[in-house]
C-alpha cells in the first residue's frame, strides 16, 4: 500500500524587541538566571500586564511579508495549564482572534516547484521560562518568561520532510530579512513543533495526528519526521495502527534519532481559553498599519533583482539570499560600486572557501569593509586576481591593511609598457619558429606567448596589458 504523509508545522519565533511583551524587563539572552524579572514576570498578585507596541508592529510586518490578512482588532486570551516554568499557571496568548490569518509561502524542492503552503494564523503570546534539570533537582530560570513570541501555524499542506525543511528555511529567511527576529535556533529563538500523520494514498480523511515538540535544527526536524512516518507506516502494516499511533506529544531523541512518547495530546478545550480580563482588546490604528507594513526587501524580491538587474546567475543569487548575513555583506560590497559578478566570486567562492573551524560570514576576520579594499586593488589593476588570493589568505590571519600586505608580499602588478615590452621581445626572439607558425594561421599559439611572458614576469605583469602589447607586437 502507498501512503501519503501529512505535515503541519507550528513555529515559535522570539521577536527581537528590547523588552518583554507585557513588562519592561530586558529580553537579553545568556545573562545570569532570574535577573530579568519583575512582579509581572513572576506573577505576583496585583501586577498587571501592559502590551508592548513593538511586538504588535513586528507581527504586522510578518503578516505583510506572507500576504496575510491582518486583523486591526484582536484580543488576548488565557491558555490555562500548569508547569513549573509558567508562574501564572496560564499563558497569555491569542485564540479567538489572532493578529494575523490566512497567509501563504511558496516553496521549491527537488520534487515540487513553487508549491503554495498556507499559513493558518500567526498570533502573539508570551514565552515560558526555562527548566534547568540537574542530577537531583530542577531549577527554574524566568529570564525568558514573558519574551514576545509569534506562533506561526501552517496548514497541513506539507507532504514530505523535504517540503517541511524547505518551508522552515523560507520562513526563517523571511523573519531575518524583515528584521523581526534573529531566529537563532541554537539559542531557542526559532523552535518548531511538528504535527505528523499518514493516510493511504487517495484517502481524504486525515490519520491520527502526532505532535513532536521543540525541535531546534533543520537536520533534527527532517530526521524526526522521517522516523515518525516510518513508525506509523510500520504500525499500519502490522495491524497495530489504532493501538500504537495515538494522539499524543512525542519527544525526539537527538542521540538515537527516534521519537518517544511524552504525554497525551491536549485539545483546545482542555486549555480552557477565555479572554484575559487584564488586557483590553487590541486596536491597530491605520497609522500603525501603514508604518508596520512598510517592510524591507524580501528574499524573493532580492533574488529577482540580483538576476534581472545585476545579471547574476540564479544559482549564485540563491546562495547569497539563503543566508541573511551573506546578503547583507553582498549589499555592502555593491553599495560601494564594485562589479557585482566580482563580488559574487570573492564572497561565495574565495571567502566562503576559507571559512573553517566554525567561522561564519558574521564572525569572519575579513568584514565587508576589508573585502572592499581588496576588490578595489583588483579593479584598479594594482594586483592580479591570482595575487589577490594570497592577499586574502594573509587577511584571514592578520588584521593588517590591504595595501600593507600587498607591499609586504611584493604583489603589485607591473603595467609599465617598457618593462613588459622588453620581456615580450625576449620571448619572441627565443621562439622564432612559433612566431612564424602563429603568423601562418595558428592563432592558438597566442596563449603560449602570453603564458611565457607571464612566467618570465613571475606573475607580476598586468595580464590585460600583456595581451594588448603582445597583440600589437605580433
Amino acid at each position: 500500500m502507498v501512503f501519503e504523509t501529512v505535515i503541519g508545522l507550528e513555529v515559535h519565533c522570539q521577536l527581537n524587541t528590547k523588552s518583554k511583551i507585557f513588562c519592561s524587563c530586558s529580553t537579553s539572552f545568556g545573562d545570569k538566571q532570574n535577573t530579568h524579572v519583575c512582579p509581572v514576570c513572576l506573577a505576583l498578585p496585583g501586577a498587571l500586564p501592559v502590551l508592548n507596541k513593538e511586538a504588535v508592529k513586528k507581527a504586522i510586518s510578518f503578516g505583510t511579508a506572507v500576504n496575510a490578512k491582518i486583523n486591526q482588532n484582536s484580543v488576548f486570551d488565557r491558555k490555562n495549564y500548569f508547569y513549573p516554568d509558567l508562574p501564572k499557571a496560564y499563558q497569555i496568548s491569542q485564540f479567538t482572534i489572532p493578529i494575523v490569518e490566512h497567509g501563504e509561502l511558496y516553496i521549491d524542492t527537488d520534487e515540487v516547484s513553487n508549491k503554495r503552503i498556507g499559513i493558518t494564523r500567526a498570533h502573539l503570546e508570551e514565552d515560558a521560562g526555562k527548566n534547568n534539570h540537574e542530577k537531583d533537582r530542577s531549577l527554574v530560570d524566568l529570564n525568558r518568561a514573558g519574551t514576545p513570541l509569534l506562533e506561526i501555524v501552517s496548514e497541513p499542506d506539507l507532504r514530505s520532510s523535504d517540503e517541511a525543511v524547505a518551508y522552515l528555511k523560507k520562513l526563517h529567511s523571511i523573519l531575518r530579512f524583515i528584521n523581526i527576529s534573529d531566529a537563532n535556533m541554537q539559542e531557542g529563538s526559532f523552535r518548531c513543533d511538528v504535527n505528523v500523520s499518514i493516510r493511504p494514498k487517495g484517502e481524504s480523511k486525515y490519520g491520527t495526528r502526532v505532535e513532536i515538540k521543540n525541535l531546534n535544527s533543520f537536520r533534527f526536524i527532517q530526521k524526526a519526521i522521517e522516523y515518525e512516518v516510518d513508525r506509523q507506516i510500520a504500525a499500519y502494516e502490522d495491524g497495530k495502527y489504532e493501538s500504537e499511533v495515538v494522539q499524543e506529544t512525542r519527544l525526539f531523541d537527538t542521540t538515537n534519532l527516534t521519537t518517544r512518547s511524552m504525554r497525551s495530546k491536549e485539545d483546545s478545550a482542555e486549555y480552557r481559553y477565555f479572554p484575559d480580563p487584564d488586557l483590553l482588546p487590541v486596536h491597530i490604528s491605520d497609522e500603525m498599519m501603514k508604518e508596520a507594513t512598510n517592510i524591507p526587501e524580501l528574499p524573493s524580491a532580492k533574488l529577482k533583482r540580483y538576476v534581472e538587474k545585476l545579471d547574476i546567475k540564479e544559482s549564485d543569487a540563491k546562495v547569497i539570499i539563503d543566508d541573511y548575513a551573506m546578503a547583507v555583506y553582498f549589499e555592502d560590497l555593491i553599495s560601494k560600486g564594485h562589479d557585482p559578478k566580482l563580488c559574487v566570486t570573492w564572497l561565495t567562492v574565495e571567502l566562503l572557501g576559507r571559512l573553517k573551524n566554525g567561522l561564519t560570514i558574521e564572525t569572519s576576520p575579513v568584514d565587508s569593509l576589508r573585502m572592499s579594499e581588496l576588490l578595489k586593488r583588483i579593479e584598479d589593476n594594482t594586483i592580479s586576481q591570482k595575487a589577490a588570493k594570497d592577499v586574502l589568505d594573509n587577511m584571514m590571519e592578520n588584521n593588517a591593511k590591504v595595501n600593507d600586505i600587498i607591499d609586504k608580499l611584493g604583489l603589485k602588478q607591473i603595467s609599465d609598457d617598457a618593462s613588459i615590452l622588453a620581456v615580450i621581445d625576449e620571448v619572441l626572439s627565443k621562439n622564432g619558429d612559433k612566431v612564424a607558425e602563429y603568423k601562418s594561421g595558428k592563432d592558438k599559439l597566442f596563449g603560449f606567448f602570453v603564458g611565457q611572458v607571464m612566467k618570465a614576469g613571475k606573475g607580476a605583469f598586468n595580464p590585460a596589458k600583456v595581451n594588448e602589447l603582445l597583440k600589437a607586437k605580433l
